[in-house]
């Protein structure tokens, strides 16, 4: 389903466990290097997905989702790449059998969003995951 209300995002972060970051940047001044070290220090496995680095955060780098070792359980795709590059991450998504793509704020791709719902996945588009754990996880009863 593609997620237009805040009930179903709250049941993603308490659930999920894993996440894959596509974009994931060494580099600690930038938005995917700090929102996936925030998620990490709250318990959430990182994993990232830049071909263009070894390891990031303390754990290791993949060039692409379908590189990540057999059996991985991907809970949530977080993606920090532009709207229009969105589609094969999506396909890459479904392949490996995620539960959810997650498309940062600023990050919006309708046609992706739906082709991944069709496939049974969660969608949230044009949202930061790390504002929503603090308002749906942190600060939830």
């Amino acid at each position: 389903m593609v997620v237009a209300n805040t009930e179903p995002i709250a049941t993603i972060l308490h659930e999920a466990r894993v996440i894959a970051v596509v974009g994931l940047s060494p580099r600690p001044d930038r938005p995917s290097h700090a929102v996936s070290s925030y998620m990490q220090s709250h318990g959430y496995r990182i994993i990232p997905i830049n071909p263009s680095c070894s390891e990031i955060l303390h754990e290791s780098c993949y060039p692409s989702l379908l590189d990540l070792p057999e059996g991985s359980k991907i809970d949530i795709v977080n993606v920090f790449r532009r709207s229009e590059t969105v589609g094969p991450i999506i396909e890459q998504a479904i392949r490996i059998g995620a539960r959810c793509v997650w498309m940062q704020e600023g990050v919006w791709n309708p046609q992706a969003a739906h082709k991944a719902e069709a496939a049974g996945l969660d969608v949230v588009m044009n949202r930061c995951i790390m504002r929503d754990h603090r308002a749906f996880v942190l600060e939830s009863p």
